[in-house]
């Protein structure tokens, strides 16, 4: 079963035959950081958590900025407009006269390779450059067969569709979809925080939890 959520899927592989939602996470997910410590005792915690980075990290990416407005990372998706539209957390320290950007219509954008520090709310930018292949990343067992999740195939469409929609309104999510019995969500940044509380609500084997943001190895 698989059903794909948005276009802003960064981290993930798009699947032949996904029922597109065509819903663009272009709106800032950032909320209040409230730190990336697990909670304590037997309760699940009501909301999840937004880890701060406690090294630097990257992502290739838009920045976008419209009007007055601050720039924007765009790490759920861009709108093929013209200008295009999107939007996310805001990038401090962005210079637009550092780097080569078009603009149109009172909007600037640009794609790069941002490395920076995230405090739970603001991208705070340390360098830009022209953008570059996003990082490999390490395969993920949960995509083997032989690892398949708990939303299998005994789970009808609507009920997979009703907790997809769920999760990815509980994460803020940026882009999600069903693959090989979870549901995958791609948060701004998880520093593992996310995931626990993912398992802890859902259920393990239930939500597989990606972030946009990669920490620099």
């Amino acid at each position: 079963m698989n059903l794909l959520r948005a276009p802003g899927q960064l981290l993930g592989v798009g699947l032949a035959g996904a029922l597109l939602l065509g819903t663009c996470a272009c709106a800032d997910r950032a909320g209040s950081a409230s730190g990336s410590s697990a909670p304590q005792g037997g309760s699940p915690a009501t909301a999840p958590p937004t880890p701060v980075a406690s090294g630097p990290v990257t992502a290739v990416t838009t920045v976008l900025q419209e009007g007055d407005g601050p720039p924007e990372l765009c790490l759920g998706g861009v709108a093929e407009s013209f200008p295009p539209q999107c939007g996310g957390p805001e990038i401090a320290g962005w210079d637009w006269d550092a780097v080569d950007a078009d603009s149109a219509q009172g909007t600037t954008w640009g794609e790069y390779t941002v490395e920076g520090t995230w405090d739970g709310e603001i991208f705070h930018l340390t360098e830009a450059t022209a953008p570059t292949d996003p990082p490999a990343l390490p395969h993920d067992p949960r995509l083997d067969p032989d690892n398949a999740g708990a939303v299998g195939d005994d789970t009808s469409e609507p009920e997979a569709q009703k907790l997809q929609d769920e999760v990815y309104g509980d994460l803020g999510g940026l882009g999600g979809w069903i693959e090989n019995g979870y549901v995958w969500a791609t948060v701004i940044y998880d520093d593992g925080s996310i995931q626990r509380y993912a398992d802890g609500k859902y259920g393990a084997d239930t939500v597989a939890v990606q972030s946009a943001l990669q920490d620099v190895e």
